[in-house]
């Protein structure tokens, strides 16, 4: 399909991470970007867009977060950290089976996409399942085998292998290795890891720094805060996608600067579980480079990235007293172009530019929320919520449209979610 979006202001990326607006045509084809302004040579629409009034943007890329933990959605609210995780999630998780999953990564993928969210990195267990759902209603993402425990007696490394051999060559998959978090491999597990991730040429995505205890124990069993460890036994390099980071000091962020590791900050599900708010302004001084993540709908509870897009436009200017401690604009290039360098897709997706593939979400921009439109760009961080999107895409097929989604069937996921939620007991 070719498609042409008429009359639409497009968001353009600009030097020295700026943006302008343009009013212009984009032209859509063969999946990718083919023309800005200007029709490439014969081509021909198919589908024809008017985006009058409306604001076409880069689709938002989500850095972390745990798909088919949105059927736990509200299921834990209001505790503590490690009593939500081990006392209240754990025990529903260990109920869940493959096609528990399948149906709650396809309701996960109808958030995001119906809030212009196009791209995601996902931990959890079976890949399988996710990709399936994944593959069958057409988006994009970046999977991680959840990896816990130690090298003896592991079987779930080669079983994370086995998954990445049976669905690496779609053009709409990639993959990391995931050692849950310090607390939960030891370090004979992490270098084993590390090893492999290496000889795969893939990346490594893993939790660091989540919590104050987590942190603690690790100086009493290891002698050394996260980062430390995690370095020592290979975890950090330019292709580590650490989620959180919240309880860093100077050294921590040194550590993570040198290594060039990518950080997903969770503003939403950090705040909530009250573990804290991460130091984005001095990973940014540091050269570190910061993407958006949501976490999981069990601890976000959503997986709206606007949601945590507002919040880190916002949340750094009340920890620092600094109003450009973190802007607009820098925002938004957290969950554009920081998000795809993050994920290994720099120069592929994040920008709406010629050449790129077409990972589009168009904003009506005639919402009472948005109106008047003095600043399109800061209105996305600071009064959009995200249901001002009227269509999304991803490598130029149409996933979601005025209500609709044309590759999922809606009802089926809502129906066979709800009947997790009894099965497990969350309901009657």
């Amino acid at each position: 399909m070719s498609i042409l979006f008429e009359h639409v202001l497009a968001v353009l990326e600009a030097p020295a991470g700026n943006f302008t607006l343009k009013n212009t045509n984009v032209y859509i084809a063969d999946g990718k970007i083919a023309g800005i302004d200007h029709a490439p040579e014969a081509f021909r629409a198919t589908h024809r867009i008017d985006g009058t009034g409306k604001l076409l943007i880069p689709g938002l890329i989500n850095t972390h977060t745990h798909i088919p933990m949105t059927i736990l959605r509200n299921a834990a609210d209001d505790l503590k950290f490690h009593e939500w995780l081990f006392e209240r999630i754990i025990p529903l998780e260990e109920k869940l089976v493959p096609e528990d999953c399948y149906w709650s990564t396809q309701l996960g993928l109808m958030e995001m996409l119906r809030t212009g969210t196009t791209c995601f990195l996902d931990m959890y267990l079976f890949t399988d399942a996710i990709a399936s759902a994944i593959c069958d209603a057409g988006g994009r993402a970046v999977l991680s085998r959840g990896l816990v425990g130690s090298v003896e007696g592991d079987t779930k490394l080669k079983e994370a292998l086995d998954e990445i051999g049976r669905w690496k060559n779609r053009d709409n998959l990639s993959f990391m290795m995931a050692p849950h978090a310090p607390y939960t491999c030891d370090p004979g597990y992490q270098r084993e890891i590390a090893q492999v991730a290496h000889a795969l040429d893939i990346g490594i995505h893993t939790h660091i720094s989540e919590s104050t205890r987590e942190v603690e124990e690790c100086i009493a069993e290891y002698g050394k805060r996260p980062p430390a460890l995690l370095a020592e036994t290979g975890l950090l390099t330019d292709r580590t996608v650490a989620a959180h980071c919240v309880h860093v000091d100077d050294t921590d962020i040194e550590i993570l600067a040198r290594r060039g590791v990518h950080v997903a900050h969770n503003p939403a599900s950090n705040l909530k579980i009250a573990n804290g708010v991460a130091p984005v302004p001095k990973f940014m001084a540091a050269g570190v480079n910061v993407a958006l993540g949501t976490d999981g709908a069990a601890s976000n509870n959503t997986l709206n990235l606007f949601k945590d897009l507002g919040l880190a436009a916002i949340i750094h200017k009340g920890t620092t007293g600094d109003p450009q401690a973190v802007t607009a604009r820098e925002a938004l290039q957290m969950a554009w172009s920081n998000g795809a360098k993050a994920l290994g897709l720099g120069g592929k997706i994040g920008k709406i530019a010629e050449g790129y593939t077409a990972d589009l979400a168009l904003i009506d921009l005639s919402h009472p929320n948005l109106q008047p439109v003095n600043d399109p760009i800061t209105a996305l961080a600071y009064s959009a919520s995200g249901h001002e999107v009227e269509l999304t895409m991803v490598g130029g097929k149409v996933l979601y449209e005025n209500g609709a989604f044309p590759t999922i069937d809606a009802e089926r996921a809502r129906r066979e979610v709800e009947a997790t939620c009894k099965r497990i007991g969350l309901r009657d």
